[in-house]
């Protein structure tokens, strides 16, 4: 799947569960973006420079705090990145 493609997927996908997506300019070189909560509303930052691979993969590293099971609008290589970075940040939760 195409970068672009995946990720229109990932953001349709944070609209079925209610996180807004926004890409904002980010002062710092080291962040790309990320999840955070505003009055009570999930929200997912993502730096608008990056290209739309680095923006899909921003995007999937914070929804994959979601569950996505019951959903069954995302597509098969969506639910794969977002069940990456899913069980990658159980490993790192658990070494930690």
């Amino acid at each position: 799947m195409k970068p672009k493609e995946m990720l229109a997927e990932l953001e349709s996908a944070a609209q079925s569960i209610d996180v807004k997506v926004s890409y904002e300019s980010i002062a710092s070189s080291m962040m790309r973006g990320g999840l955070c909560k505003v009055k009570g509303q999930y929200r997912v930052i993502i730096d608008k420079r990056l290209n739309a691979e680095e923006r899909a993969n921003t995007l999937a590293e914070s929804l994959a705090r979601f569950d996505f099971s019951g959903l069954e609008a995302i597509g098969a290589s969506a639910r794969s990145l977002l069940d990456y970075y899913a069980v990658r940040s159980q490993r790192v939760a658990a070494s930690g």
